[in-house]
């Protein structure tokens, strides 16, 4: 019988490595086995069948966050999601806030005193940031428009020093010609197109996938439409997606951005770079859910 890697059925079967090797540790391919740390996979061997979905249930995470919003609860998911996704996404653009920092702004609306110097924009933006989230989940489930990805823009960047700048377009694409990582991205003129495109192409398809989800925040971050705050509005709009389909959320954490990074800038050549590095963190937003007994799909 011939076998084949992880790689090749992975390819075929147009999934991540991360999962095929998944599905080979659960015992999911028949007759797959180990050779040290490689799996070999009959050639003829079956894709496996995802689980049904099941009817959906009032303790879905969408629903639960939109009670304990409504409700103020501390201390549940929605606690939990606001100072974990603030903290990690404003920290991936150079936030010097720590978690407790970020924690104590969103319990107290006060900032601690601390003996290091604290950027008043910081705090503006993590205020903000929270009322970003909180918008994502009164709005989860309505359609993604140009209109929806300006006003996140414009809550995150309200009030901010850039805000004062005339250059500087708060809820406006920008003005300027700008780079990431080194790397151009789309020219000024050409933003409002390249946008009402990609969400014409994202929009034509009623059902998505994780994966989905995370090519859109490729295309939108080749795109880099703002002036600044592209990769935190892009990584909302990823939470926004993922509650509304019914897929685990996740948060990328400081020991994940330069797996993140690089899985951005692989993308067109290797998907599973960046696919991997959500699942990891998708795996970490998991524990969070059993351990407040939310339910979701494990696929």
């Amino acid at each position: 019988m011939k076998y084949c890697s992880v790689a090749q059925m992975a390819a075929r079967w147009q999934l991540s490595e991360r999962t095929v090797r998944n599905y080979c540790a659960k015992g999911k391919i028949t007759g797959a086995f180990l050779t040290g740390k490689t799996w070999n996979i009959p050639e003829t061997a079956q894709k496996p069948l995802r689980k049904k979905r099941s009817k959906k249930s009032k303790n879905n995470l969408l629903a639960v966050l939109q009670r304990e919003k409504e409700s103020k609860l501390s201390g549940g998911i929605y606690h939990r999601l606001q100072i974990d996704m603030t903290y990690n996404s404003n920290h991936i653009e150079g936030s010097l806030l720590t978690h407790e920092q970020t924690r104590y702004i969103f319990e107290t609306n006060t900032i601690g005193i601390s003996e290091n110097v604290v950027n008043v924009d910081d705090i503006i933006e993590t205020t903000n940031h929270f009322r970003c989230i909180d918008m994502i989940i009164d709005n989860a489930k309505g359609k993604l428009t140009d209109d929806f990805i300006k006003h996140l823009h414009r809550i995150l960047k309200t009030n901010t020093s850039d805000s004062r700048k005339d250059w500087f377009a708060v809820g406006e694409y920008k003005k300027l010609p700008n780079e990431v990582g080194g790397r151009k991205t789309t020219e000024p003129a050409q933003v409002s197109e390249k946008i009402r495109q990609l969400l014409n192409v994202y929009n034509a398809t009623t059902k998505k996938s994780l994966e989905d989800i995370i090519a859109f925040h490729v295309a939108f971050e080749t795109i880099h439409p703002f002036q600044d705050g592209n990769g935190r509005v892009g990584r909302l709009i990823m939470l926004k997606e993922c509650l509304k389909y019914d897929i685990v959320p996740f948060i990328i954490s400081d020991d994940l951005k330069m797996f993140y990074y690089r899985g951005l800038h692989e993308w067109n050549k290797e998907k599973g770079y960046l696919m991997d590095t959500c699942l990891t963190a998708q795996d970490r937003f998991k524990k969070l859910l059993d351990y407040f007994k939310i339910g979701y799909k494990d696929e």
